[in-house]
């Protein structure tokens, strides 16, 4: 059976990870790199950390060393915990006192059109901002002392990491899934009885798939919160999360790393089909005239790119109803409901996975006998999108492959290549990659 974390178990082992970080001549505002698998200790040495002012990093533990190393080098961290000894040894220092609330977000990366990933930072908060970010998670979700959340995502995910500290802060406990499995999942639910969980919809599909399978029905009255967000869920597999979990159990949210425009619970998408919620309580969602949707946030939820001024400066800009940003989605707001009418062209969605195509490019640019490429997503049953890449040159398809494997986690690497004698470009020569 999962470890199950509580609140207090876990107050121990974040004062003692402050003690070990302060002990290793961490200071305010210093990186730690976490490169390891998710577990309930895990969350304890983020909040160890956030709770002390050092920023944590979470990586992916699949990234390649190409990938891998340009964040380092890009971050500079005081401390890289890339073993799972490492992240163990965190739990044995003398144990100091800690701030209340976190003073600074984990530092989640994100790619985009560059395709060089970028670190969304959101700065140290003032003693004031650190509360009333915990607090507007706290009262959006219902975090209390008697939820267990059940990590079923990857760990180092804005999102699961986002929804276990907000319980561990207000006294609650948590179990993580080592890796999904739909088998696991629906086990975990029966003997656990979790009160809360996030998942993307390609986990629900697999669940719902095993059930079926296996001829299984499975219990989940214990369930007063299960959020799905990260992808367009499709309508089966949203009706199916409604009906085993209930319409007053089930939330959607529309967001990004860089941060959260609305919350939706299902009574309000049953209503009004379509729609991916109304504003997060602070903030406000506008479009401009091309439809692009810009979302006003308070001063705690505000962030740059680190170390890049220049993309900074591109995603944000004054409203009436102060700074906003946008990540490049298209939409409409009606009666205070948004709306989503395209994900940018930009990204592919697999499995929840944001992938940009323009990364994908990059680590694959330079290959001998490739002259011209382009990555773009198809539709795909069990993840939403997969990544495909069409290509011109003499290069071998298995060339390619090769490369991907070396260079790009798993999820970014393309399921299918297809060479073409050209590529469909516009007259100012960007590639049409809805033709592809």
């Amino acid at each position: 059976m999962l470890q199950v974390l509580t609140a207090a178990d876990s107050a121990v082992d974040q004062a003692a990870v402050a003690g070990s970080l302060a002990a290793s001549g961490l200071r305010v505002g210093d990186r730690v790199a976490l490169s390891v698998a998710g577990s309930a200790d895990y969350v304890s040495v983020v909040l160890g950390a956030t709770r002390s002012g050092i920023v944590p990093v979470p990586l992916d533990p699949r990234l390649t060393e190409y990938e891998r190393e340009a964040i380092i080098a890009d971050i500079e961290p005081a401390l890289v915990v890339d073993r799972d000894e490492k992240l163990t040894d965190l739990l044995r220092g003398d144990p100091i006192e800690l701030d209340r609330w976190p003073r600074c977000r984990p530092m989640h990366f994100t790619s985009g059109t560059t395709g060089r990933p970028k670190g969304v930072w959101s700065g140290l908060l003032t003693p004031a901002h650190a509360a009333s970010l915990a607090r507007e998670e706290r009262d959006l979700w219902g975090f209390h002392a008697g939820d267990l959340d059940l990590v079923v995502s990857p760990i180092y995910h804005s999102a699961p990491l986002r929804f276990a500290m907000g319980t561990l802060l207000a006294g609650g406990s948590i179990a993580v899934l080592p890796a999904f499995d739909a088998a696991g999942l629906a086990a975990a639910i029966d003997q656990l009885r979790p009160t809360s969980m996030f998942c993307v919809p390609a986990h629900l599909q697999r669940l719902f798939g095993q059930l079926d399978d296996a001829g299984q029905t499975l219990d989940a009255s214990s369930l007063r919160l299960v959020a799905h967000a990260g992808a367009p869920c499709p309508e089966p597999v949203r009706r199916r999360a409604h009906e085993l979990f209930g319409t007053d159990t089930v939330w959607e949210f529309y967001g990004s790393t860089e941060g959260q425009f609305t919350a939706c619970p299902a009574t309000e998408w049953v209503a009004h089909p379509g729609t991916v919620g109304r504003a997060r309580p602070g903030r406000v969602v506008t479009t401009d005239p091309d439809g692009q949707l810009w979302c006003a946030v308070p001063e705690w939820a505000r962030f740059v790119y680190w170390n890049a001024p220049a993309k900074t400066r591109d995603v944000w800009r004054n409203t009436p109803d102060g700074p906003a940003f946008t990540v490049g989605d298209l939409g409409r707001v009606e009666d205070g409901r948004v709306y989503l009418d395209s994900r940018r062209e930009d990204l592919i969605i697999s499995g929840g996975v944001n992938v940009y195509p323009a990364e994908v490019e990059a680590a694959l640019e330079g290959t001998p006998g490739l002259v011209d490429l382009a990555v773009f997503g198809r539709d795909d049953e069990r993840w939403g999108q997969r990544v495909c890449a069409a290509y011109v040159g003499d290069v071998e398809e298995q060339v390619l492959r090769d490369v991907a494997a070396r260079r790009l986690t798993p999820p970014k690497r393309p399921k299918t290549y297809q060479r073409l004698p050209s590529l469909p470009r516009t007259a100012t020569g960007k590639v049409r990659r809805t033709e592809l």
